[in-house]
């Protein structure tokens, strides 16, 4: 029972710690360990296949994921010019991302445009904001926008596969819309208990004083609120990945004083990163179909088409910052924002399920965020110490898929306006 997952486990150490001894190579620990999942699975050496542990601790993974990148999620930063230019970023994404799919499915590329549009507009956070960090320009116009639409990227691209396409419920799309708003106020109704509940100075105590003990109350109260708002949105037909993400928000805006409990998120990435969210990736090598990809040539072809499809889709709305960036770094922002891999790996696997994505379109899409992870961080750090030679050299990208954020981190893209830092 537990040997496919020691074996993935394993190969979840393997990936960070041979990056590890490599530095120098600008590769985030997720590709590797997609493309390791990929060898060791049933397209490669078949050492392994995902059983029912390994696919219910993947599951976990997964919640996991989209609960740290709720989390990251800053309410403070959600608010002015900024907001407005990079939300008009994203409906011109949409917009794009709907003109690309039609143009997919009359080419015979594709079954659902506005499944593979959905797709398209998510950018992968977690690889971003490193990439801004180690280039010491987390704190500037370009740094404060990519961050926020890409913010706002991962939460309208989870609702919209929430909203058009559930494997759950049969019911039509304002049924759906109606279901999500009853989401929405059960989600408003426990945040608002939540913080009643915070204010009782005996609940408090009660809580400082077991935060750090081996009860860990804190990291146990926080994956209830994911584990239950998960199982909620499976119980009225949502997507599953739309209540861990919504947790993770949802505790986001309500952990604002970080002072009493400083090593709280610490722990929920520890658990996340260190144990869940490597076997999600794993498996999902495990369960890329290889001999679809390069089952003719024309599959193969569809990789560098998705890529470029990616770029439009999530570069082009870029233009739209000019009047606040300039034309050059808003290019740099473009291109930046076509980082994306997490979302496109769970959409996937739901596209199989409900049968709206071929085989050969879902490796074709993993395998162009692959190149994406690679290929766009790089090229947007090379531009931007091109035209900025007084950006310090940055050191090799991170290992992690999602962002450690200190106190420090997140007051300071609070304090500083897009505005002004432009």
């Amino acid at each position: 029972m537990f040997t496919n997952l020691l074996i993935v486990v394993a190969a979840g150490l393997a990936a960070p710690l041979a990056l590890g001894f490599f530095p120098r190579v600008r590769l985030p620990a997720i590709v590797l360990e997609i493309v390791l999942g990929i060898v060791i699975g049933p397209s490669g050496l078949g050492w392994v296949k995902p059983d029912a542990a390994v696919s219910i601790l993947a599951l976990i993974g997964l919640a996991f994921l989209l609960f740290l990148s709720g989390l990251e999620i800053d309410v403070d930063r959600l608010r002015g010019r900024i907001v407005t230019l990079t939300v008009l970023g994203f409906a011109v994404s949409f917009v794009i991302a709907i003109l690309i799919g039609l143009a997919f499915r009359a080419g015979g590329l594709v079954k659902s445009p506005l499944f593979v549009a959905i797709v398209l507009v998510a950018t992968s956070l977690g690889v971003v904001f490193p990439v801004l960090r180690d280039s010491h320009t987390i704190d500037s116009g370009l740094g404060q926008l990519v961050i926020t639409a890409a913010s706002i990227a991962e939460f309208g691209s989870i609702i919209l596969l929430s909203l058009f396409f559930s494997g759950k419920s049969s019911t039509s799309t304002a049924g759906r819309l109606i279901l999500l708003g009853i989401f929405g106020l059960v989600v408003a109704l426990a945040g608002v208990a939540i913080a009643g509940a915070e204010r009782s100075m005996s609940l408090s105590r009660v809580l400082r004083r077991m935060q750090d003990t081996t009860a860990q109350i804190r990291v146990r109260a926080a994956f209830l609120l994911m584990i239950g708002f998960t199982a909620l949105a499976d119980r009225v037909g949502l997507e599953t990945i739309l209540g861990a993400f919504a947790a993770g928000a949802l505790l986001s805006l309500l952990d604002q004083d970080e002072t009493t409990h400083p090593q709280f998120r610490v722990k929920l990435e520890a658990a996340g990163f260190g144990i869940f969210i490597p076997i999600f990736f794993v498996t999902s090598g495990l369960r890329f179909d290889l001999s679809a990809l390069f089952a003719t040539g024309s599959t193969i072809a569809r990789v560098p088409l998705f890529l470029l499809a990616i770029l439009l889709a999530r570069g082009l709305p870029a233009l739209v910052y000019m009047r606040t960036l300039g034309l050059s770094r808003s290019l740099i922002a473009g291109i930046l924002q076509a980082t994306t891999l997490p979302f496109i790996v769970a959409a996937t696997q739901i596209g199989l399920q409900l049968g709206v994505v071929s085989r050969a379109s879902a490796a074709g899409l993993v395998a162009a965020g692959l190149l994406s992870v690679v290929i766009f961080p790089a090229l947007g750090l090379a531009l931007l110490r091109r035209d900025h030679p007084e950006t310090a050299a940055p050191r090799a990208l991170p290992t992690p898929v999602m962002p450690v954020l200190t106190a420090e981190d997140r007051a300071l893209c609070r304090s500083n306006d897009v505005d002004t830092a432009a």
